[in-house]
């Protein structure tokens, strides 16, 4: 099996359907229902429109709508510029579905018990609920076609889960949903993203450090240096010929660095960071300054404000002094 990392340069939150593997489907009561082709459990449900505001004391009833209907949730407030950018673009995205997905937008500063649910961190912060079950999404801005493939597995894991049914609004927009704008990148980024679309990471990788010369405080292009380093490291490698190099080879430091490359990108970062702290104290100051580089850099792919970081920060401290 190939290895297949999150599409495009941001791994952040990437998606975690481990909470819903072997889940039963179900179905919500007093809805009208009908049984679909493949057995799945499919209905009609009214809502007053297909993006409604999602508060700490409404919340129960868009969980249950969930076991109809996927809820996407958006996270954000009104201090964070990216997230005002982000909202309308999801907003539009929604109503292109046609029912398929309701969208439950929570501002985080007057729902602290929903942003603590989801472990908003950050925002903006997109998630999912379906079957009333919580799925982390993403964090940060993607671009429009990266979106688009997050909701496609969205609806494929609900359609897993009998969760297929289609919300009814009572009232349609006037005209054509306007079409998704894609929210405005620094310079260079958006030609780096042009590049990881086509699976130009060498690319990418350039035009990230040249803006990082032209500008070292930069974030969004140390992050996206560090992620699409990352997607460059695994791309033509498979599974098991990753983890078969590293079982062979202990000592191989190589081997298992990009072992904590695959466990990252497969969302399994507290391990990431536990596999490359527990080699470091046998290298030497060539390999420590190794393991080094790539912690600081496994960091920016997960997001430094994220909250496996800073233990995992004080760790590698500590080893080091």
């Amino acid at each position: 099996m190939t290895v297949v990392p999150p599409a495009g340069a941001n791994l952040r939150g990437a998606v975690d359907l481990s909470s819903l593997v072997n889940r039963p489907p179900a179905a919500a009561a007093g809805v009208s229902t009908g049984t679909a082709p493949d057995g799945a459990v499919a209905g009609v449900v009214p809502v007053p429109n297909l993006v409604l505001e999602g508060t700490d004391t409404n919340f129960a009833e868009l969980l249950e709508l969930s076991k109809i209907v996927p809820v996407i949730v958006d996270l954000w407030a009104t201090w964070s510029e990216p997230a005002t950018q982000l909202t309308p673009v999801i907003e539009n995205l929604i109503r292109e579905y046609n029912g398929r997905f309701v969208l439950a937008t929570v501002d985080i500063d007057t729902n602290p018990q929903l942003a603590q649910a989801f472990q908003a961190t950050s925002v903006p912060t997109l998630a999912a609920v379906i079957n009333g079950q919580p799925v982390q999404l993403f964090d940060g801005v993607l671009p429009v076609v990266q979106i688009r493939e997050v909701f496609e597995r969205v609806l494929e894991l609900a359609a897993q889960h009998g969760v297929t049914g289609v919300a009814e609004a009572a009232e349609t927009p006037a005209g054509p949903p306007a079409e998704p704008v894609e929210p405005e990148l620094p310079p260079h980024h958006r030609e780096a993203y042009e590049a990881i679309e086509r699976g130009d990471y060498a690319a990418a990788i350039d035009i990230y450090k040249l803006a990082l010369a032209r500008d070292p405080r930069d974030t969004m292009a140390a992050a996206g240096l560090a992620q699409v380093s990352l997607l460059a490291r695994l791309q033509g490698k498979t599974i098991a010929e990753v983890r078969s190099a590293a079982a062979d080879d202990p000592a191989n430091l190589d081997a298992q660095l990009l072992v904590a490359d695959l466990d990252l990108s497969g969302g399994h970062i507290e391990d990431a960071f536990d596999r490359l702290l527990g080699l470091f104290p046998g290298q030497d100051a060539a390999g420590k300054n190794v393991i080094r580089q790539r912690m600081l850099e496994l960091f920016e792919v997960v997001g430094t404000d994220d909250p496996r970081v800073p233990p995992a920060r004080k760790r590698l401290t500590a080893l080091l002094y």
